[in-house]
């Protein structure tokens, strides 16, 4: 997998062992270009995978990054990639290597980007969202991405979060809530 964008563009990450969907390029592409200019935002990459998403982010200028995965055959994969920011431009990302649904209960920080990519046949999507609302993992002019497949539905409205925009891949879809009454820049793409 490659790096899509920012400073650390061209640059490849590796692909763990077990099992995994990576984000395609041009999905990563894409979301980031949403996104816009991530200077000095902070990110959360949730079912992390390869934390190839986390250092988009931090190649794009998020400089307080951090991610979760819980499958251990990942964790050496994944620190050999994360290692590039720190080595490269001198940000660390924060690994937790714990149960997505453990690591929302426990978080006291909140961020301006959430990343949500759980695996295709997991069925609480809506759940995870609401959630990390409850527990103000969000800024407030925050947003909550969530890649999903398109049979599985999601609402419009998530306890004080709304829809702001919606991309489609193919058979994937991301989700982009952000809290009532804020909004995200439009990207023409």
């Amino acid at each position: 997998m490659r790096i899509t964008g920012g400073q650390l563009s061209g640059r490849t990450t590796k692909c763990p062992d077990g099992v995994i969907r990576p984000a395609m390029d041009r999905m990563r592409e894409s979301v980031f270009a949403v996104l816009g200019d991530l200077k000095g935002k902070s990110f959360l990459d949730l079912f992390s995978g390869s934390g190839t998403i986390a250092i988009e982010a931090v190649s794009r200028g998020a400089v307080n990054v951090a991610l979760c995965e819980k499958d251990k055959i990942k964790i050496p994969t994944i620190i050999q990639n994360v290692s590039i920011t720190e080595h490269d431009m001198g940000i660390k990302i924060q690994c937790h290597f714990m149960p997505v649904e453990y690591f929302i209960k426990r978080c006291k920080d909140n961020f301006d980007y959430i990343f949500l990519d759980p695996p295709f046949i997991y069925k609480y999507h809506e759940d995870l969202v609401s959630k990390i609302f409850e527990n103000n993992m969000l800024t407030r002019d925050g947003t909550i991405l969530i890649h999903r497949p398109e049979e599985h539905f999601m609402p419009d409205k998530i306890k004080g979060l709304y829809r702001s925009d919606q991309r489609i891949y193919g058979r994937s879809i991301v989700d982009f809530y952000s809290v009532e009454g804020s909004c995200i820049p439009e990207a023409e793409l």
